[in-house]
Order: C-alpha cells, then sequence, then structure tokens
C-alpha cells in the first residue's frame, strides 16, 4: 500500500495507534477505512487478514524520478518500463530537446544553473548522466593538447557535479541513480572520483558504484560508471542490501543482429576516405601506436560509440567486401546498437550529425534498466517491512521527509 501526501498530524496519530494496538501501519489504515465506511459496525478491532505480499525481488513498485542532463532520454526511456513516472526533465542541447520532444511528448527545461529549487518537484528518484566529457579519456587528451583544464577545474562542465549535489542537498531525494565514463574513477589520479565520493557521503548517502560493460546487453562494449546512492538519513537508515546486475545469462547479441539489410549507399565512405583511414592507421602502427579504424566483425561486438562518430565513423566500420570500401552505422542502427525500443529508432528528427552525436553520448536504456530493477527490488523490500509506506507534506530546514515504515 502506498499513500502519499500524509499530513504531518496523521503520521503521528497512526504511530501512535500502531504503538497502543501492536499493528501494522497498514492494518491501522485498513481498520481506519473500515471504520468510515460502516464494515465495521460494532466498532471492533477485526483480525486482519490480508494476502501474503509478492516477493520483493519480483515487485515492482511506482515511483517518481527526475531526469537531469537528460540528452535524448535514455533514463527515461528505461525507467518508465518499471514502473516509474517522471516528473522532470532538464537538458540544455536544443537538438536534444527536440528529440526528447518527440520520444516523450515534453520538451526539457534548459542550463540546470538557470533551474529554481522551487520549479524541481519532490521525487524517489534523481537520475543523472552528468557531463562526462572534462573526465572522459578523449575528453581529457583533447583538453590538455589545448592548454584547457579539465575535471573540477573545467567551470563550464565539471563543476556541473555540483550544481547536482546542491540539487540533492535541497530535495534530498531517497535514492541517486547516476552515470557517467569509466575513467571518471581514475582521472587526476583518482582525486575527482575521492570529492564526488566525499561530497555523495557528506550529503549522507549509501554509495554503490561499479563499472558495467553493455556488451552483456547489446552488441556494443560500453564502459560505463554507475553510482547507485540511498539517503541514510531518512529513507535507508540502514545499509541497503543493494547489488548491481549480473550480466544476461543467455546468448550475447551480435552486431549482425542490428544491422539493416539495404542502408542507403551514402554511408559507404568514399574511397579517398578510406585510403585515408587505412594509411593514417598504418603509420601509427609503424609507431608502436594503437591509433585506428575498427573494421568489425559483424559475428561479434563493436567498440564503444562516441559523439565524435558522425566526423567519420573510423570506430565503428562495417565491411562490404574486399571491392568495396567499408560503411558506417546508420543512425537507425545506432540506435539499436544503444538498446533503444523500435519505436525511439523509427522516429529519428535531428539530422544524421545530430542523432550520431546524441546516440554517442547517450546511456544504453538495458542497462539503465537492469539497474533500475535491483534498485526496485530495495524499495520494495524497504515498504515490506511494515506493508506500507506514508509520505508526509511536512518539511524540515526545507526538506521533503520519506516516512519509511519502522
Amino acid at each position: 500500500m502506498l499513500i502519499r501526501d500524509v499530513p504531518d498530524d496523521l503520521v503521528g496519530w497512526i504511530d501512535e495507534e500502531r504503538t497502543e494496538r501492536r499493528l501494522s501501519q497498514r492494518e491501522v489504515v485498513i481498520d481506519a477505512i473500515r471504520k468510515a465506511s460502516g464494515k465495521n459496525k460494532k466498532k471492533e478491532i477485526l483480525p486482519l487478514q490480508f494476502p501474503s505480499p509478492p516477493p520483493a525481488d519480483t515487485y515492482l513498485p511506482p515511483f517518481s524520478f527526475i531526469d537531469l542532463f537528460a540528452g535524448i532520454g535514455g533514463f527515461r526511456s528505461a525507467l518508465s518500463k518499471i514502473n516509474g513516472r517522471c516528473l522532470f526533465s532538464c537538458e540544455w542541447d536544443v537538438h536534444s530537446q527536440k528529440t526528447y520532444k518527440a520520444w516523450h511528448g515534453e520538451k526539457p527545461v534548459g542550463d540546470i544553473r538557470d533551474v529554481k529549487m522551487s520549479d524541481i518537484p519532490e521525487h524517489d528518484i534523481l537520475a543523472a548522466g552528468f557531463p562526462c566529457q572534462p573526465f572522459s579519456i578523449a575528453g581529457v587528451s583533447k583538453r590538455q593538447s589545448l592548454g584547457i583544464a579539465h575535471g573540477f577545474d573545467c567551470a563550464t562542465q565539471g563543476n556541473l557535479f555540483f550544481q547536482l549535489a546542491t540539487i540533492v542537498a535541497a530535495k534530498r531525494p531517497p535514492v541517486l541513480f547516476l552515470e557517467n565514463v569509466k575513467n571518471l574513477k581514475s582521472h587526476d589520479k583518482g582525486r575527482t572520483w575521492e570529492v564526488i565520493q566525499n561530497t555523495l557521503d557528506d550529503l549522507g548517502y549509501w554509495i554503490f558504484p561499479k563499472v558495467i560493460d553493455a556488451a552483456g546487453w547489446v552488441p556494443q562494449h560500453r564502459e560505463r560508471v554507475y553510482i547507485v546512492c540511498f539517503d541514510k538519513k531518512k529513507a535507508f537508515p540502514t545499509r541497503p542490501d543493494f547489488m548491481f546486475p549480473e550480466r544476461p545469462n543467455i546468448v550475447s547479441p551480435k552486431l549482425k543482429d542490428i544491422l539493416e539489410e539495404n542502408p542507403d549507399p551514402k554511408y559507404t565512405l568514399t574511397p579517398h576516405l578510406w585510403d585515408y583511414l587505412q594509411r593514417y592507421a598504418e603509420g601509427h602502427r609503424l609507431k608502436g601506436n594503437g591509433f585506428g579504424f575498427g573494421l568489425v566483425d559483424v559475428e561479434g561486438v563493436s567498440r564503444t560509440l562516441s559523439a565524435r562518430y558522425y566526423k567519420d565513423g573510423s570506430e565503428i566500420l562495417i565491411p562490404q567486401g574486399k571491392n568495396r570500401p567499408p560503411r558506417r552505422l546508420t543512425p537507425k542502427e545506432c540506435a539499436r546498437l544503444m538498446g533503444f525500443d523500435k519505436k525511439y529508432q523509427e522516429n529519428l528528427v535531428v539530422s544524421d550529425t545530430q542523432a550520431y552525436r546524441q546516440f554517442g553520448n547517450a546511456v544504453s536504456p538495458p542497462v539503465v534498466e537492469a539497474v533500475g530493477r535491483e534498485i526496485s527490488r530495495v524499495i520494495a523490500a524497504r515498504l515490506m517491512e511494515n506493508d506500507c509506506v506514508l509520505k508526509r507534506t511536512g518539511t524540515e530546514g526545507g526538506r521533503s521527509l520519506l516516512k519509511v515504515g519502522r
């Protein structure tokens, strides 16, 4: 039983009734409803017999979430499939906003630095793939070569993590669900991750980080660090029994499964570009470097799809025989490679260039869904401790209170 917006005075009364009558929250609420309905005319405490609650590992309780640094809605598409309801979204890129609106029916608000705290509704899960370029291997390399600061020294992107932390401090969502590049934990000799971890710990959250390769769900090696946090001050006073999902026990997906039968010839590399890529790769090979194009085996999985794929497609090239240059993936194939559902694959509303950028920056929805189900399992177990959760409207110091059965 989930009851939202319960006034503080009623929460107090229910707690008193529970203590005095030695009942669960659910029994108190059901008994009160029975008395009010006239079904219990003698006003006696009836022996309450309820069906056993569903197992916590299969029950998907409804929850609300907000989608920050939303991109094209990878988090939203995944969490909506497991009983989540999005209440607020934020994404500054106008092209991503266009895709987001076409896919999810609403245009996200813009720059998160301009958002007022009062505009962000109370929510159960804060989902955010906060900007990764300052922490990514490619991003760091590029910024160093240009003499540009990276990590938390990057005022335009890196410091947005602290904007995220400000929102967490103000709203205190029970759960944080964050995603970033694998290099986040090793950047700046681990100091960047230390700051992030200390910040989340100071905010009062249990922290669970893990690098997961999406290759278990989609035919692409895509290692990303997922950070799941639970509010230890209110909703989860004891460390929850959270575990990240294991790789699916199924036949691994293959690249050939996501390829179109008759792709447009425009995606085939020109002979000039193909010759350049081969000479470029050979030059680096002679120097002992590992740079070069990625001619993939369609019976296996691809490299990581990056936001720069629109430039030449060199990291993922599909062979087309000895007498024909390879081709790059089509935008629809990129959507499939990331694991977006068919309804999104068939609704591409931006240019190829923008689509490549968007998919290269996106989260993989099947991975998000798998992690989300484990989060849901923990929430369900917490709710079922007393068969009821009461979320009251009162605030304390501007922070909402999630009151979970004691």
